[in-house]
């Protein structure tokens, strides 16, 4: 999931230099949410993950 997050963040700051502002801004917005995602997950994980017995 954080993989897919860099990679969209790349994108975006290349189609940001290029001047391609709708997709550097569709890509932004895309890696933001995949962040997200990210965290909570993540959290929910740290939370419910293996006990030993």
């Amino acid at each position: 999931m954080l993989r897919w997050t860099v990679t969209f963040i790349i994108l975006a700051i290349i189609a940001a230099i290029f001047g391609f502002g709708g997709i550097a801004e569709g890509a932004a917005s895309i890696a933001k949410v995949l962040f997200f995602i990210f965290l909570i997950l993540f959290v929910i994980s740290l939370f419910t993950g293996r006990k030993k017995i």
